[in-house]
Formats: structure tokens, sequence, C-alpha cells
């Protein structure tokens, strides 16, 4: 199957379109309810029934998954994910595997909820930013209200029901310098084990050919992003692989192992994963739901059509064809490629557009693991368990003297590096 024909493809289906029961500050697919005037955001049963057929018929490989994101898609109420569940019925071929997912801030979950999403094997993307005082510095609901102990009790909820969940933390101004309290809360407190971290990056003035784009006060910087991201590794390499599982780290890892990384945001070209709207308009990307990224609608072009079009292999294709020459020289392409089209908005110091807001933080972030990140790669490569690096580890900081440079070649010593206590 070759490149513009994908085997596999994601659909980000929106039951609710951009409609939501909490007003994050950074939210930017709030704005997206104007693209449709007068609407209930509400997914008909006739639009359901064609995203879950269409995509389980449409994949060319024994799996497929079905995702509900927002807004919030619990305000749809259990009753339709009750029927969508029943669409599955019929149209799975035998042999394949469907996996189920839904993404949501929590609120209105309760034990039915729980239950439910227990008995038919759903895995639940629960959105925290970290402890409450980063937790709310953006989030809460349409008057202002705190809702950290609802999200909180969600998670203990999930737990009690056996509903396996992980945590979608954004990474923003408010928790950018607190990394290993962010980290920790959620292992320690939480007792979660799978965690993505998301940048926020706000474009407040979009970019020109000429002059870079200008972001709000609310996203990341790009340093701090770095150092974000360096200060978790440190603490999971030295004791929680195999334990805890953090997405990007598995996709940098990936990219040492076999060439490319398995993010879509750290891969060469993209275009495997669309978004759905409530009516059935599918978009190029759930980043680039405008117009001019309309695909088209399920209820009149099947999506296994619509993902593998002339059009959407070209949206694709243009995340390589439009990187930087800066960006094509770096010693990291092949780990980071340039990450998402969307964060695009700075000049490379040659002038050329395109320059990712994230490449210094990434940089730094590609640098100070890239040691790690090897031995890990050889030790799966040769059938061991990634676990194993944190007794080499262990055995490497009993032989460094403090005042040693730090075996993981940060340049530091060791005593400021891997060695300082935590």
């Amino acid at each position: 199957m070759s490149e513009l024909q994908p085997p596999a493809f994601h659909v980000m289906a929106k039951p609710t379109g951009a409609r939501c029961n909490l007003r994050c500050d950074y939210c930017f697919f709030l704005a997206k309810e104007d693209l449709y005037p007068g609407s209930d955001f509400r997914m008909s049963d006739e639009v359901m029934e064609a995203y879950v057929e269409q995509t389980v018929r449409a994949q060319q490989v024994p799996h497929a998954t079905l995702a509900w994101q927002g807004g919030e898609p619990t305000l749809m109420g259990i009753d339709f994910f009750r029927r969508a569940r029943a669409a599955e019925e019929g149209c799975v071929p035998p042999g394949m595997t469907v996996e189920r997912t839904i993404q949501t801030n929590g609120v209105l979950l309760d034990d039915a909820w729980a239950a439910w999403l227990a008995e038919n094997e759903y895995l639940v993307g629960l959105s925290i930013d970290g402890p409450r005082e980063v937790h709310d510095a953006y989030r809460h609901d349409k008057a202002g209200n705190s809702v950290f102990d609802r999200v909180v009790a969600a998670a203990r909820l999930l737990q009690r029901h056996g509903v396996e969940f992980n945590i979608m933390c954004t990474v923003n101004a408010a928790n950018q310098d607190k990394p290993l309290d962010v980290y920790r809360f959620f292992r320690d407190e939480l007792g979660a084990r799978f965690i993505q971290f998301i940048p926020i990056v706000e474009v407040a003035s979009p970019p020109t050919i000429s002059t870079p784009g200008i972001v709000t006060e609310r996203s990341v910087v790009s340093e701090a992003y770095g150092s974000f991201l360096n200060a978790i590794f440190d603490e999971w390499v030295l004791h929680d692989v195999g334990e805890m599982f953090v997405q990007t780290f598995d996709g940098v890892l990936a990219a040492y192992l076999r060439g490319y990384s398995s993010l879509c945001i750290f891969r060469p070209t993209c275009g495997d994963g669309v978004a759905l709207a409530h009516n059935g308009d599918v978009y190029s990307c759930d980043h680039f739901v405008d117009p001019e990224y309309l695909l088209g609608n399920v209820l009149e072009t099947p999506i296994g059509e619509l993902v593998r079009s002339d059009r959407q292999r070209a949206f694709g294709s243009a995340k390589q064809e439009s990187l930087p020459a800066y960006c094509r020289q770096c010693e990291y392409l092949f780990a980071c490629n340039g990450e998402c089209p969307k964060n695009r908005i700075l000049l490379t110091p040659e002038g050329e557009p395109g320059l990712n807001w994230l490449c210094s933080g990434l940089k730094a972030f590609f640098a100070h693991t890239e040691p790690r990140m090897r031995q890990l790669a050889s030790i799966l490569e040769r059938g061991g368990e990634a676990s194993e690096i944190m007794t080499m580890l262990a055995e490497e900081a009993r032989t460094t003297g403090r005042n040693d440079p730090c075996p993981c070649g940060s340049g530091l010593k060791f005593k400021r590096c891997c060695g300082a206590e935590r």
C-alpha cells in the first residue's frame, strides 16, 4: 500500500461539535461554533452510524479506532453511545479488533457512565493540567468556577470501576515551570500511568512571509517547554520506565528504533488523522477545521475515499514539502520533522518562514535525551526490557563521583544533573 493510499487512518469524531460545558481560556475549538450558525450541535444517528460503519469497513488492517472528542462528547448523553456501540454490530469484519476511546473533561461522569465505559472497554482520556493551582489557571466552567475537584473525582471514579484512562495535560504558561509538581501529581496522587503533554501555542497574530507570528501570554515558552520535558524525562528514566508511559517519550524513542516516530506531529508527513464534525463534515485535521480544509461529508462520500483523496494526500505531503532548509539540515530531523505545521509561525535565522515555535525547546529536549534514548533503543533491539535502563543508571550512579561529568552526556557535573537529589 503506497503512502498515497494509507492502509489505516484515524477519525476524531466530534458529536457535539465545539459545544462544551467548560470555557477553558486556551481552547481553540470553541470558536468553531461560528462555522455552523443555528446548529444544535448534536450528531444525528444517521451521521453516527455512517461514521462507525465507514471507519471500520475502510480500514485495511485488522484494527480500527472509534474516537470521540469535543467540545465535550458526554453532553450527548450515555444513550447516544449505547446506540453507537450497537451500530458496530454487523459491520466489524471477523478478526478485526475495535478500540473505543473518548476524551472528556470528566465533569459529567457518574457511576452509570463509568460502569458502561468499563463494560465496553473504553479508553478514556481525562483532561487535567496538574495540581489545583495550575489546573485552575486556565480551566474552569462557564461562570469561571473551578472544576478541579470534579475532575479528580472523575479519575477516582474511573479507577474504582476499572476503566483504563490516560491524562491529557496541556503545557502552558501556568505550569511550564513546574514539571515535577505536575508529573508527580499525576503519578503519585492520581495514580495515572499514561500521560500526554500537549503544548499550548496560541497564535495571536499570524505570520507573514517576512514577519513571525505572535503568541498569547498563555502559550508555553519554547525553552521552558524543553526544560519541562527534560525534567520529567530525567525523573522517568531513573525511576519509572515500564511503569509510567509518556506519549512524547514513546514517540521519540520510536524514531530511534525505526527511523520515524509513532506520533503524527513528529512524522515526515501527516494527513492520516481527520476530524469529523457533528453534521458529518470531514476536515483534514482537528487543528485545521476551517472551510479551506473541508474534504466533504460522510453522508455524501465515504470517509475512506475522503482520507485517501488527492486533496488530503496533498495536505499531508505539504508538511514535508514546506519544511525550511534550516530544519532539513538539523541533526534531529529524523525525530522531529518540523513538528506540527500549525506551530510553524517563526522565521529561520536566514529569514525563511516555517520555523516551529517550539524549535529551540525541542532541540534542547532531543539533545538532552539522546544518550538515554540510544541506550533504550539498544536494549529493545536486543530483545530486552526498557526498564533495564534503570538498573544501568543505578550502577552508573554508584560508580560516578559527585563532581565527575554526568554519564548522561549533559556536560554538567553529576551532582548537578542525574545525581541531584529530587
